[in-house]
C-alpha cells in the first residue's frame, strides 16, 4: 500500500486540477462546454490515419512544380471535402530553379570529382526513385562557371570572417567552403558574397550531423557519407516568397520583377555537398592550422587555406515558372464568420518529406478530420475556421506568402490568429508566437498529456528546460516557472507572413528533441525512416493534433478572445533591458579590444609562424537615448495592468463583446512600421524579425538591436523612436479595449 500511495496523492491532485480547470476567455458554464466538446474531439484521433496518409502523400518526391505535389493537392482537398468542408486549390505562378548542370572538381594540387549523389539503400523503399527527385542543390544559386583557390570558412558567418581578417585571410576571388550549422544556411553565400568571394560550398560535417552523432542510415538515423542538406539560399531575411512579385500575389497577371533587379537573390554558384565529398577537398587544403573551434570530426587535419588547392565549380539552372498549388479549407464559424482563426502546415518537400513536412501535415488532417466529426454531434465553430495546406514552402515560403500577399486585406480584417505547424516527431513541446497567446497555450499544454510519461506536456517541457539549464542560476529559474513561456518567433516556416508582414498574432507547434538524425532534406526523409526512428506509432502526431486543435478550437469558441496584453508587456520589457545591456557591454568590450590594440597585444594563431593581424580599432560607442521607449513601455504597463484587473472582475462584458474582439486580434497591426524595417522593407513588426545576419534565428525589437549590432547609431536612435511610437498605437488599443470592459 505505501508504494501505492504517492501515485495516488498525484492522482488526486490531477483529478483535483481537472475539477478547477478555468479557460481564459469562458465564463464557467463555457468552459465545461468547451472541455466537454474537447474531450469528443480526442476520442476522434485515430494515429491509423496518420500512418495511412504519411505512406500516401510521401509515396513518391512532391516538390513545388512536380506532378506527384499537385496530385497530393487534390487528394488533400478531397478529403477536407468529405469531412464537411468548403476545400479548394489556389494556384499562383511562381519562379522555381532547378539544375541542369552541376560540377565540382579539386583541379590542384591533386585532382578529385564530386559525385554529388546520394546512393539508395535497400532498407529504404524509396530512396531509388531517382527519375523524380531533385539532385543535390541549393535553390536560388546563381549560374556560374568559376575555378579558384579555397578557403574554410567555418560556418561562414560574420564572426567567422573577423576571425580569418586576424589571420590575414582574404576571400576575395577565392571559393569558400563552410560547414552546415552556426546560422540558417542562406547566410553563408550572402556573406561570402559580401566579402568578395566567387563561389560556396556548404557541407555536413559528421561532428554536428553524421557519424560522430551516432549510427548512420539505414542503421542508425544519422547523415550517411553521401548524405546531402538540399536547401534554399534565397536571402529570406530581406523578403521571402517568390522573388518577382514582392509584396504582391504572385497571381497569373501579377506585374512582375527582372529576375536581375530582386533583391534577395545570389549573385555567385553555391552548391550544398556530402562529408564523403567534402573530405578530399578540405585535406587538400594549405595554410595555417584551423582554430580548435572550427574542427570537425573528419580524419584530417582542418586547415583554413588558401593555397595549392583549386576547385571548378561550375553550376547552370532552368529558372521556369512553376504552379504552386495551395489546399484552402473552410468551415464557416456560426456566429461570426467574419473572424478566421487560420492553421497550417506546408505539403511540399525537397524529395519525399515524410518528417519535413508530412509529419505536422497528417497531424493536422487528423486533427480537422475530427472537427469534422465534432460538427456531425451538432456543435460549432463560433468563428470560421481555415485549414491551409502550403506549397512551396521549401524553396521560401512561397505558397503562403503569396496567399497572404493576395488576401492581405481581408486577412488584416478578419483574421484572429494564424496556428502553424511543421515537422513533428517523438519529445517536447516546441512552442513560440505572439506572447499576447502565452496564457492560451499555458492552459492548452496543462490539458495535453504527453505519450510517454502521462504527465501533462507543460511540465515535461519544464522539467526539459530545467534539466537542460546552462548553468546553477538558470535550472533553479527554471525550476521556479511554473507556466509555459512562448519562444520568439524568426523564420523557417510559414507563420513569417502572417506574423512579421501583416502582424496578425501567430503560433508555430510542434514536438521533437528524441528524434534526432541526419535525413534532413535528403533522400533518406521517408516513410521508412519516420516510423523507425521518428515516432513509430504516431503517438506525438496525435499529440500535436491535440495541442493545435485546442489551441484552434479555443480561439474559435472563446467569447472573449484569451489575449494577454501582460504577458506581452513583460516580454518586450524583457527585450528591453536586453538591447540595453547589449549597447552596455558593447561600449565595454570595444574600450578593451580597442586598449588591446593599442598595445599591440595580439594572439598567435595554432601554427606558431602565423601572426595573427590586430584588427583595425573600433569608433567609441556612445550613449543612446532610450527615454522614448522607456515612456511607452511605462504607458504599455499601466495600460495592460488595468486591463488584466478588470478581465479578473468581468470576464464577458454584456455589450460591444464584437467590438471588444476586433480590438483583442487587431491591436498586434498597430506594431507595424509603415516603412518596414532598414534595408528590409518586407519586415514590418517592431517586436519580432528574422536576424539580417541569422535567418531563421529571431532577432526582438529587430530594428534597436541590429542597429547597435552593426554599429549604425543614428539608425538605431531611429529605430528607438518608431519602435515606442510603434507601442504607444499599442497602449491606445489596450486602452479601448479597457473601456469597453468598464460599461455595464
Amino acid at each position: 500500500m505505501r508504494k501505492l500511495l504517492p501515485l495516488l496523492v498525484l492522482l488526486s491532485f490531477a483529478a483535483a486540477q481537472a475539477q478547477q480547470k478555468t479557460l481564459s476567455g469562458y465564463t464557467k458554464e463555457a468552459a465545461e462546454r468547451q472541455l466537454s466538446a474537447e474531450e469528443k474531439f480526442d476520442s476522434y484521433l485515430t494515429p491509423t490515419n496518420l500512418d495511412t496518409w504519411m505512406k500516401r502523400l510521401a509515396g513518391r518526391p512532391h516538390h513545388l512544380g512536380s506532378a506527384y505535389g499537385k496530385q497530393n493537392a487534390e487528394y488533400m482537398r478531397d478529403l477536407f471535402k468529405s469531412w464537411g468542408y468548403d476545400a479548394q486549390i489556389e494556384t499562383y505562378k511562381v519562379l522555381f530553379p532547378t539544375p541542369k548542370v552541376r560540377q565540382l572538381e579539386l583541379v590542384g594540387p591533386t585532382r578529385f570529382t564530386a559525385k554529388l549523389t546520394e546512393p539508395a539503400f535497400k532498407e529504404d523503399a524509396t530512396s531509388g526513385q531517382v527519375k523524380e527527385q531533385l539532385p543535390t542543390y541549393n535553390a536560388w544559386s546563381a549560374d556560374g562557371d568559376v575555378t579558384a583557390e579555397l578557403v574554410f570558412v567555418n560556418y561562414g558567418v560574420p564572426a567567422d570572417y573577423d576571425q580569418l581578417e586576424r589571420m590575414g585571410i582574404d576571400v576575395k576571388g577565392k571559393i569558400v567552403i563552410a560547414k552546415y550549422g552556426g546560422s540558417w544556411r542562406g547566410i553563408k553565400p550572402k556573406v561570402a558574397q559580401e566579402h568578395g568571394a566567387i563561389g560556396c560550398l556548404i557541407y555536413s560535417d559528421p561532428e554536428g550531423d553524421g557519424y560522430y552523432q551516432g549510427d548512420v542510415y539505414p542503421k542508425g538515423s544519422f547523415r550517411p557519407y553521401q548524405g546531402v542538406q538540399r536547401g534554399s539560399v534565397q536571402d529570406m531575411p530581406i523578403y521571402p516568397g517568390d522573388p518577382l512579385t514582392p509584396g504582391v500575389g504572385a497571381t497569373e497577371d501579377a506585374k512582375r520583377l527582372d529576375r536581375k533587379v530582386a533583391t534577395n537573390l545570389l549573385k555567385i554558384p553555391v552548391q550544398p555537398i556530402s562529408y564523403a565529398d567534402a573530405q578530399p577537398l578540405l585535406a587538400a587544403l594549405g595554410g595555417p592550422v584551423a582554430p580548435e573551434g572550427w574542427r570537425g570530426a573528419l580524419p584530417i587535419t582542418y586547415h583554413v587555406g588558401p593555397g595549392a588547392a583549386k576547385v571548378h565549380l561550375k553550376l547552370s539552372f532552368d529558372w521556369k515558372m512553376v504552379d504552386c498549388h495551395n489546399v484552402i479549407a473552410k468551415l464557416q464559424g456560426s456566429e461570426l464568420p467574419d473572424q478566421w482563426v487560420v492553421r497550417g502546415n506546408h505539403h511540399d518537400a525537397w524529395v519525399n518529406g515524410a518528417n519535413d513536412p508530412i509529419s505536422g501535415m497528417v497531424a493536422l488532417m487528423e486533427e480537422a478530420r475530427a472537427v469534422g466529426e465534432l460538427v456531425k454531434t451538432g456543435w460549432k465553430p463560433k468563428r470560421t475556421l481555415i485549414y491551409c495546406a502550403w506549397d512551396g514552402e521549401e524553396p521560401s515560403l512561397i505558397g503562403s506568402t503569396e496567399w497572404v500577399e493576395h488576401h492581405a486585406a481581408e486577412l488584416q480584417q478578419k483574421a484572429v490568429a494564424y496556428i502553424n505547424s511543421d515537422s513533428n516527431g517523438r519529445g517536447f513541446l516546441d512552442a513560440g508566437g505572439s506572447h499576447t497567446l502565452e496564457t492560451l497555450m499555458d492552459e492548452v499544454s496543462r490539458d495535453v498529456a504527453d505519450p510517454q510519461t502521462g504527465i501533462s506536456v507543460r511540465d515535461r517541457q519544464l522539467a526539459y528546460r530545467a534539466a537542460n539549464a546552462p548553468n546553477a542560476k538558470a535550472k533553479k529559474d527554471a525550476l521556479d516557472q511554473r507556466k509555459l513561456t512562448l519562444d520568439a518567433l524568426g523564420s523557417g516556416s510559414d507563420y513569417s507572413p502572417f506574423f512579421q508582414h501583416l502582424a496578425i498574432p501567430s503560433l508555430n507547434l510542434g514536438y521533437g528533441g528524441e528524434d534526432n538524425g541526419g535525413e534532413y532534406h535528403s533522400i533518406y526523409d521517408s516513410y521508412d525512416m519516420y516510423v523507425r526512428f521518428k515516432d513509430p506509432k504516431f503517438a506525438y502526431g496525435i499529440a500535436l493534433a491535440k495541442t493545435a486543435g485546442r489551441a484552434t478550437l479555443r480561439l474559435a469558441n472563446a467569447e472573449v478572445l484569451p489575449f494577454d496584453f501582460k504577458a506581452f508587456y513583460k516580454t518586450v520589457n524583457g527585450y528591453m533591458g536586453e538591447v540595453t545591456a547589449l549597447l552596455d557591454n558593447l561600449r565595454e568590450s570595444t574600450a578593451v579590444e580597442n586598449q588591446l590594440i593599442q598595445n599591440k597585444t595580439y594572439v598567435l594563431a595554432s601554427d606558431p609562424n602565423i601572426k595573427y593581424i590586430p584588427p583595425t580599432p573600433k569608433d567609441a560607442v556612445p550613449f543612446l537615448n532610450f527615454s522614448a521607449l522607456q515612456n511607452a513601455l511605462a504607458g504599455l504597463e499601466k495600460a495592460t495592468t488595468l486591463f488584466a484587473d478588470l478581465r479578473a472582475a468581468n470576464t464577458v462584458p454584456n455589450t460591444n463583446l464584437k467590438q471588444l474582439n476586433e480590438i483583442l486580434y487587431r491591436a498586434e497591426q498597430k506594431l507595424m512600421a509603415d516603412t518596414g524595417l532598414p534595408r528590409r522593407t518586407w519586415y514590418r513588426h517592431t517586436i519580432y524579425a528574422p536576424g539580417f545576419y541569422t535567418g531563421y534565428g529571431v532577432k526582438t525589437l529587430p530594428g534597436v538591436r541590429e542597429g547597435i549590432e552593426q554599429r549604425t547609431w543614428q539608425e538605431a536612435q531611429e529605430q528607438i523612436d518608431i519602435a515606442a511610437k510603434a507601442l504607444e498605437r499599442y497602449t491606445k488599443e489596450v486602452e479601448a479595449a479597457s473601456r469597453i470592459l468598464m460599461m455595464r
